[in-house]
């Protein structure tokens, strides 16, 4: 699975500058012939749940997308920029019960192809953005949806309808249509460490480092979107195992802006314990932290993968730009999210470390790896399957992550 970096696109900005442009021209002029050099739309899914509901649409290759809410009935609309779509159930009821009572898809110009999610309950956006194709995997569209109260969606029909007419009463721009104007926000990749077959670290009670870090990384991710800040994506949102270059490769082809990978480790000496934040650099901060990245490139070897080897100059390529352009942004990372932890949890001596962790090699993001805590502490292990403390850390590393962008802002 890959992410991307398209944006998540705010519906005041996108959905009126593509999707009302485009409807008023379907009113107002005959249709143009057809598009050239846009994708095919694939396939899609929709499934939902009482608390939230996904879109998913498969393309051909990546391309720009617009979203607006209507009423009589509730509805929400999603336009992609698409010469067709072929796909294979184009209509019908979401996977499972929600907010989503059914959908349909259609051709709606020769340029866009239209997904109406017909609604059964007030909703609305939560998040939506684009992924790049990714060794077999094609390019999509993801769309979450949350429920809102009533008076949240007409609030958000009222806000689509006045842009629409801006939009409208515009002057229009020259043949070939109008340019998308795209609103970027930082984009967080979360990497829940392991997955599938690599349990990484387990306790005696059978507890297992990947589904601790999953559980806790979907948190994260939640407040995160919650601020309204950040686009934000994980490496993995279920069992699966990525290789730890496929985990970097996702941070690097998405231009992410910062890079976090969560762990909770384990070691021979039950007494150590402690949250601690780490940057990458080949000279461990101490033993400890060497036998933690050790254990940990080690992974792939393990799950039956031996990493590709890399001729000498090329590693010094990298770790000299790594060097360079991002141990500063990268330190500073680790610093504000420490400044935030540390009145929160319990964090080890020194937290903010350093170790040689392959997972934050990319040259050009900005990487650090949150080690929760220690399963093989029983303290450590109480905190990490209590709620409370989950939601806690999790605002803690969410304040630090805004801290951090809010640091790069403020630099000349």
């Amino acid at each position: 699975m890959t992410l991307r970096h398209l944006a998540i696109v705010p519906l005041l900005v996108l959905m009126a500058g593509f999707f009302s442009l485009c409807l008023a021209q379907e009113e107002a002029a005959p249709a143009p012939p057809p598009a050239l050099g846009l994708p095919n739309v694939i396939d899609l899914r929709v499934s939902a749940t009482p608390e939230r509901a996904r879109l998913v649409i498969d393309l051909a290759g990546r391309t720009e997308f617009a979203l607006v809410s209507l009423a009589e009935p509730d509805r929400l609309a999603i336009d992609v920029r698409a010469a067709t779509f072929t796909v294979p159930e184009p209509a019908g009821k979401p996977a499972g019960e929600g907010v989503i009572a059914d959908y349909a898809m259609e051709q709606a110009a020769p340029d866009r192809v239209r997904t109406t999610l017909t609604l059964s309950a007030p909703a609305q956006v939560q998040q939506a953005y684009v992924l790049d194709a990714f060794e077999g995997q094609p390019a999509r569209l993801v769309v979450d949806i949350i429920p809102a109260t009533a008076e949240e969606f007409a609030a958000n029909v009222a806000r689509d309808l006045e842009a629409a007419g801006a939009i409208v009463a515009a002057e229009p721009t020259p043949a070939g249509g109008s340019e998308l104007p795209i609103a970027t926000k930082p984009l967080v990749v979360i990497d829940p460490g392991h997955g599938g077959i690599d349990s990484g670290a387990e306790a005696s009670n059978g507890i297992r480092e990947k589904d601790i870090v999953l559980a806790f990384s979907l948190r994260l991710q939640e407040l995160l979107v919650a601020s309204g800040r950040f686009d934000v994506a994980l490496t993995r949102e279920d069992d699966t195992f990525l290789k730890l270059e496929e985990r970097v490769a996702l941070a690097r082809s998405n231009k992410a802006d910062l890079f976090i990978s969560i762990h909770a480790d384990s070691f021979q000496q039950p007494e150590i314990r402690g949250a601690s934040v780490y940057t990458r650099d080949e000279n461990a901060t101490d033993v400890l932290d060497k036998v933690l990245a050790d254990n940990e490139n080690k992974t792939d070897i393990i799950a039956g993968f031996a990493m590709p080897q890399i001729a000498p100059e090329v590693v010094d390529i990298l770790l000299d730009l790594m060097r360079r352009e991002m141990r500063h942004q990268s330190f500073q990372a680790a610093q504000a999210i420490v400044h935030q932890l540390e009145p929160s949890v319990q964090l080890r001596r020194f937290p903010v470390r350093q170790a040689d962790f392959f997972v934050l090699q990319a040259p050009d993001v900005p990487s650090v790896l949150v080690e929760l805590g220690f399963l093989s502490n029983a303290d450590d292990m109480a905190n990490l399957l209590r709620g409370d403390w989950q939601d806690r850390t999790a605002d803690a590393l969410a304040r630090g992550i805004s801290t951090y962008f809010d640091s790069l802002a403020a630099d000349p």
